[in-house]
């Protein structure tokens, strides 16, 4: 598999995503953002119960339709359109759409099934990373027996997409200051986040409420079954373990073989999620820069070790902060802290970013040119060049500020926070602390609140984790494995978002051989 080819993600706290990774890497806003008073693993976190096995006969029109599929996009794809309920409490207060894409098994004699896959977000379009790499760059004897099957989650991409802000405003809106030094400055951040709120609900007002992790993992069930497939087996990266497990949690007899990578843990508050990713990425800009001073001249961040780079980086985006740097850039934007630090963590994400990273920095410190830095940060962003925005952000808000409580609602909460913040990373704290704020504005109340999941009944389930993930952090992965009743960790020992796909044939094989004939890697299984 061609790692460079795929890639997914679950943004910053406050601006972070999660997304499977493998080229491009990004930073969402409102990405892992959940909120309890103690900031840390809820203690009485409730239990994911399951549904009932039988369907109610207010859903058995879903469950029972057909697909209707025709060719699109790329030769060789699918397309359908599905109908759920937009409401799954009130189904007759009517439906929302969802596109559907599959490649079919090429041969059909071995097919085994349907394999859903999701690249996380949340707010990644399932399609497009179907499309554009896993119905091609999975093994080809993966490809060869499954359909390879991919849907929008509601308010995603094709799916009745969450729209907030035009790209003119999303412009002023990734430009905001992050690190506010008083109370002007504070109050534009809280009115950045308010106007974004505000565009969500303006223009998104009919599924806003109905978004959430919970609903889409009930679409996949419907899809599961519109498929003719008796379980469910499952992809799902970076978010997408966040999606998995929950169909576990709600399905758990109707689980098939689920590889969740890259893996969440649902047990935790946004505080604590927003502070856990905050030390992740610390840990991972570590790796770069150590890496990075080892080349002696060639890193822009000095020779003088992690540390002292680290100290550097921290003094240029001090500097943009003063004064931001000319980029080129047609529409006159020029490199602000904000943007040349969305750039820096998109960079993290994949190790295979870090030379694009060091000639960005070199140009910025040593040249005052911004242009490197601006397109890193617009890649994460997924900005297109006539300044146009994918739905990515506006989708990974509405869903995080449903699933969970907001990290913070005040910004004294941020500011009692910071020091923790910082603690976790000198580089990188002040910044996702504060942007951690975005969802205290949101206007839909979250329905959601940390969880275990248990899924006791489900057969075997992979959790994979890389020990030096900047966005998932390791230990989570260990949490979910170990809340999982049938939970099987398999270890990465190395850098980047995510472990399939990315270079280990240790882990390849260990995954390809629980896809094909159900055999879950050893209890302890570690790859490098």
């Amino acid at each position: 598999m061609d790692p460079s080819r795929h890639r997914s993600r679950r943004r910053l706290p406050g601006r972070l995503l999660t997304f499977h990774t493998g080229g491009a890497l990004l930073v969402a806003v409102g990405l892992l953002v959940s909120g309890c008073s103690s900031g840390g693993r809820a203690a009485d976190a409730s239990l994911v119960a399951a549904l009932p096995e039988s369907t109610p006969s207010e859903l058995a029109p879903y469950y029972g339709q057909k697909l209707s599929w025709r060719a699109c996009g790329v030769e060789g794809f699918e397309c359908a359109s599905m109908k759920a309920p937009l409401d799954y409490a009130k189904p007759a207060k009517g439906d929302i759409k969802l596109a559907v894409a599959r490649k079919q098994a090429t041969k059909k004699s071995g097919r085994i099934g349907s394999l859903l896959v999701n690249p996380g977000g949340p707010g990644g379009s399932a399609i497009g990373y179907l499309q554009s790499y896993a119905a091609l760059g999975y093994p080809e004897q993966v490809r060869a027996h499954y359909d390879m099957v991919a849907v929008d989650p509601r308010g995603v991409a094709r799916s009745e997409p969450v729209t907030c802000l035009d790209g003119k405003d999303m412009d002023a809106y990734t430009q905001t200051d992050v690190t506010p030094d008083d109370q002007r400055e504070t109050r534009a951040l809280r009115d950045s986040f308010e106007r974004f709120a505000d565009g969500c609900e303006k223009r998104s007002k009919r599924i806003l409420p109905h978004v959430s992790t919970v609903e889409a993992a009930r679409d996949m069930d419907v899809l599961r079954a519109a498929l003719g497939d008796e379980k469910l087996s499952y992809v799902g990266a970076s978010y997408g373990t966040f999606l998995g497990a929950t169909y576990a949690g709600l399905y758990p007899k109707r689980v098939g073989r689920l590889v969740l990578d890259g893996a969440m843990d649902p047990s935790l508050s946004a505080r604590r999620m927003n502070r856990d990713q905050t030390a992740g990425f610390e840990t991972a800009f570590q790796s770069f820069a150590k890496d990075c001073v080892g080349r002696g001249e060639e890193c822009p961040l000095g020779t003088g070790g992690a540390d002292d780079a680290g100290k550097r980086l921290k003094s240029f985006f001090g500097a943009l902060d003063r004064d931001p740097l000319p980029t080129g850039d047609a529409s006159g934007r020029k490199l602000s802290e904000a943007l040349a630090t969305t750039g820096v963590i998109a960079a993290m994400y994949d190790e295979g970013a870090w030379p694009q990273l060091r000639d960005a920095l070199a140009a910025g410190i040593g040249k005052k040119d911004g242009a490197g830095l601006l397109a890193l940060s617009d890649s994460y962003y997924e900005r297109d060049d006539d300044g146009e925005y994918a739905n990515l952000m506006f989708a990974n808000a509405a869903v995080n500020c449903l699933d969970l409580p907001p990290a913070f609602t005040t910004p004294d909460q941020v500011r009692k926070a910071l020091p923790d913040f910082e603690k976790a990373s000198p580089v990188f704290g002040e910044g996702l602390a504060w942007a951690s704020l975005n969802c205290a504005s949101w206007p839909v109340k979250a329905t959601g609140e940390p969880h275990r999941i248990e899924a006791r009944g489900a057969a075997p389930i992979v959790v994979a984790g890389t020990t030096r993930d900047p966005a998932t952090p390791y230990r989570w992965a260990e949490a979910l494995a170990s809340q999982l009743s049938s939970g099987r960790l398999l270890t990465y020992e190395g850098d980047g978002h995510t472990a399939y796909g990315r270079g280990s044939a240790c882990i390849d094989s260990a995954i390809n051989a629980y896809l094909l004939k159900g055999t879950a890697p050893a209890e302890g299984k570690r790859c490098s």
